[in-house]
């Protein structure tokens, strides 16, 4: 847990936010799931494996930011069709959920999920250090040479893991729901260069409806690196409102990695 962060510096909510995204349970790699079509899929213990009000699926786990902040409260629940996902609801508070991976991007570089927030956070702005909250986030870390980082990139991580125990990942992408920016903006944190946050939903003309996704990660990973991704290390979802204060409603479906598009790509 992280929970030695009280009166520390701005840095260091967001090196709680990335090991919020790892889990604790050891390597996971399950194969199978549902098949949208021929293609295989790992499917990370889906949510809809569970039963409503039940414990989290095998391997996920809450990851706490600071036992001084408030927790955002996860439920497994049904949605209107009957499949249990998860429900997140964020009130000044962040926290996450987690699981620990081991992905070959080169041979499963497509992911998959799907969300629904009735509703954005008025004063969200990822851009800015001070209202940096989202009302949905897909958090992916990646491992890699650490030894290619710049020294400041260096002294955060070593910072994270004199706190926490754990040394920041080497890289991270983020997947999330913006006000204002635009789809395919890739937003640089304000506290490392090593997490990338990619808008892939912006503004309220889909709340309040079951929105999917699919995104290569390899190419996304390429785009806000430049260069080649690690394996995938961990998997992670997120509502936070700890910066605006504000509450923040949302859901999430399944999450897949698949070696291809599950959706014909068009040229």
């Amino acid at each position: 847990m992280l929970g030695s962060m009280t009166n520390r510096p701005t840095w260091c909510r967001a090196l709680a936010v990335v090991i919020a995204a790892l889990g604790t349970l050891g390597l996971v790699g399950c194969a199978g799931g549902p098949k949208g079509n021929d293609a295989p899929r790992t499917s990370v213990t889906p949510f809809s494996t569970a039963k409503a009000e039940g414990p989290l699926p095998a391997g996920w786990g809450i990851k706490q930011l600071s036992r001084f902040k408030r927790d955002t409260a996860y439920r497994l629940v049904t949605d209107p069709t009957g499949v249990t996902v998860i429900e997140a609801r964020a009130e000044q508070s962040a926290s996450g959920v987690g699981k620990r991976l081991n992905v070959d991007p080169a041979v499963m570089p497509w992911i998959q999920w799907r969300w629904n927030v009735p509703t954005l956070i008025v004063s969200a702005d990822n851009t800015r250090r001070n209202t940096e909250d989202s009302p949905v986030r897909v958090i992916v870390t990646f491992d890699g040479d650490a030894n290619k980082l710049d020294f400041e990139d260096r002294a955060v991580s070593a910072r994270a893991k004199a706190l926490t125990g754990e040394a920041l990942p080497y890289a991270t992408l983020m997947y999330i729901w913006e006000n204002k920016a635009p789809v395919e903006e890739i937003i640089e944190s304000a506290h490392t260069t090593r997490i990338k946050m990619i808008v892939v939903e912006s503004g309220a003309a889909g709340n309040g409806r079951w929105l999917g996704y699919e995104r290569n990660i390899t190419r996304d990973f390429e785009r806000a690196f430049g260069e080649k991704p690690g394996r995938i290390v961990s998997l992670g979802i997120m509502t936070d409102t700890d910066n605006t204060g504000e509450v923040a409603v949302a859901y999430y479906g399944d999450i897949h990695f698949s070696p291809q598009p599950l959706k014909k790509e068009s040229k």
